[in-house]
């Protein structure tokens, strides 16, 4: 591991050189909100942003991607023969990507790329990207990072971290992607001194936080005794499928294969979906195992905070980062969640059902 001083004026014109080499990629402020957004020559990211809409997983996972072409005129010798759309792979580095960001990138990689299927589309542009983030020194009060196994400066999924520093940043350099950025930028390396001062900012970060949530039990938890658990109905009881807590989630990995024509032209493109659509689970026989609206908020929340779990003994299906509790339209919240479920007791269930 490397540490980096780098001062403001050396910041821009780093990412200036490294353009040249890389396809930069950053927060960009559209109205009152910020997107990560491809940076042009000489733009800067704008690091003062306190968390994007909506996650930089689009960046891995497009909303809507064209995975397939194929032509359906049959004067032509290709006819009705798909072929791989054509995509850039070169180089590109996320600069500005938020710790709890990176991490949630780690998560969604457990559905892409296992020991039987390896998406192509995913890890192509996974493997294309330098991951270069940034410490969130100021998290809101939604945020609850330091309960899923992040933090304002958790370094898992990252190539470089970058914190604020006096008038410029230190950067944290970790893999051989992000010392290739570093040289590719002309960043040099800090004094020892810096260290404590890297030290000292993340506990202050750290100590910032104060929203958490309890997952200690979630793991020895009965499954089917928490999947029959009394509070499903009242927890579900405002929600109105809109899927705005999955589209704006940084670990949600849903998808829809669809193909679409427009004359002869055709493409087949991966779409992001929800499980809280009502058509979701709706068979081709027309039978939906899932039909009603506790039933789809159940598997939300099964999903990420015991199925995930039980599966993968890697923690809950979430980092933390709070956006589906800031923009959920009626205020439903996954930290209350994740309390009922974490304190279900069997005994629980038996009660409600005498």
């Amino acid at each position: 591991m490397t540490l980096v001083a780098i001062d403001k004026k050396n910041w821009a014109e780093g990412l200036t050189a490294a353009a040249d080499s890389y396809r930069l990629f950053g927060p960009v402020k559209e109205k009152d909100c910020h997107q990560f957004k491809a940076l042009e020559k000489g733009q800067a990211p704008d690091l003062d942003m306190v968390n994007t809409r909506l996650s930089p997983k689009e960046l891995l996972f497009p909303q809507s991607e064209v995975m397939l072409e194929y032509s359906l005129d049959e004067s032509r010798d290709d006819h009705h023969i798909m072929k791989e759309a054509a995509k850039d792979y070169s180089p590109r580095a996320v600069v500005g990507i938020r710790p709890c960001d990176a991490k949630a990138v780690q998560l969604v990689k457990l559905n892409f790329d296992t020991p039987d299927v390896k998406d192509p589309y995913w890890l192509r542009a996974f493997e294309a990207t330098t991951f270069i983030g940034m410490a969130c020194d100021a998290p809101l009060s939604t945020c609850f990072c330091t309960s899923t196994g992040c933090g304002p400066y958790n370094a898992e999924g990252l190539d470089i971290l970058v914190a604020a520093h006096d008038d410029g940043y230190l950067a944290k350099i970790f893999t051989e992607k992000g010392q290739a950025f570093a040289d590719a930028a002309g960043w040099n390396q800090a004094t020892p001194e810096a260290a404590d001062a890297f030290m000292a900012a993340k506990q202050a970060a750290e100590a910032k936080i104060v929203s958490s949530v309890p997952t200690d039990k979630l793991a020895d938890t009965d499954l089917l005794a928490l999947h029959g658990a009394p509070f499903w109905d009242d927890l579900a009881f405002a929600c109105l499928n809109c899927g705005t807590c999955t589209f704006t989630c940084p670990t949600c990995w849903c998808f829809d294969i669809q193909d679409e024509v427009h004359g002869t032209s055709g493409v087949r493109t991966k779409n992001w979906d929800s499980c809280m659509f009502p058509i979701f689970t709706v068979h081709t026989t027309g039978h939906n195992p899932r039909d009603t609206k506790t039933q789809r908020v159940r598997q939300r929340f099964m999903h990420k905070l015991k199925y995930f779990v039980d599966k993968y003994q890697a923690g809950i299906m979430c980092v933390g980062c709070g956006r589906c509790v800031r923009q959920c339209p009626v205020n439903i919240d996954i930290r209350r969640v994740c309390e009922k479920m974490n304190s279900f007791a069997p005994a629980d269930a038996c009660v409600a059902q005498s």
